[in-house]
């Protein structure tokens, strides 16, 4: 376990899935952890889960492509809970579709959570990481970032992510701000989930076509992606930055 004592955790997509796994993760670690996502209620089972284990959480409804929203969270996790030190952004969603079908609203929608909420949270986030010298972010791109058919639109975005991330490191660095990607394979979560509906396979029989395609055997879990997660917020990846690290059993 890593120590994350007298550390703020700003984490989004906390309801569910990666985010809440990496949110309830980091409180374990003793991190102090806003967790975010559209609805404040949506986070209420996150937030329970961490006080319950003797941690300290809050609750944040914002939406991340929007940046008066994300500015008014940040200040108020500042506020409450005495700073920001780690910034996850992993807020996401899907608007699968091939591209002769795919709206401009899909391909929007997308962009704005991906890649215009990772530049907001990190815009305001890094306000106080600049001046404290101090700064863990940790993007989620996806192995999809190499390509999936019928998701022109989170390809994109999630090869986006991994850009904005070598970027990013190379700005921050003199501010000792440590900024890298995890690209996740097939994780069992709702998103996951979701997809198998699209194609019209039952999730049980999609999640083993993923597991036969594995070197490892079988599919992810969130707690596979938070484990790496919590690598890169700890100080023990301090020499690390501007890296993607894919975590997909091999494929």
């Amino acid at each position: 376990m890593y120590d994350f004592s007298g550390k703020v955790a700003f984490v989004t997509g906390a309801a569910q899935g990666i985010g809440k796994e990496t949110a309830v993760l980091l409180a374990k670690g003793g991190a102090k952890v806003a967790a975010v996502d559209l609805k404040e209620d949506a986070v209420a089972g996150t937030v329970e889960a961490i006080n319950l284990a003797g941690g300290e959480a809050i609750g944040i409804g914002a939406d991340v492509s929007n940046m008066d929203q994300v500015t008014a969270a940040v200040e108020r996790t500042v506020n409450e809970l005495g700073g920001i030190h780690i910034l996850v952004n992993n807020a996401g969603i899907i608007r699968d579709n091939l591209l002769f079908k795919m709206t401009e609203d899909d391909w929007d929608a997308v962009m704005s959570v991906h890649l215009r909420g990772a530049f907001n949270t990190c815009k305001q986030a890094t306000k106080y990481m600049t001046e404290q010298k101090y700064g863990k972010i940790v993007n989620l791109s996806s192995r999809s970032s190499l390509g999936n058919r019928g998701q022109a639109n989170y390809s994109a975005a999630k090869a986006g992510i991994i850009g904005f991330t070598s970027t990013l490191a190379l700005e921050l660095g003199k501010f000792n701000i440590n900024v890298n990607a995890v690209a996740p394979g097939y994780i069992e979560t709702p998103m996951t989930d979701s997809t198998a509906a699209r194609v019209g396979v039952d999730k049980e029989d999609f999640k083993k076509a993923a597991a036969a395609n594995t070197p490892l055997g079988r599919v992810g879990q969130p707690i596979d992606i938070a484990n790496v997660i919590a690598f890169f917020a700890s100080d023990d990846s301090s020499f690390v930055t501007g890296q993607t690290l894919h975590v997909n059993g091999g494929r």
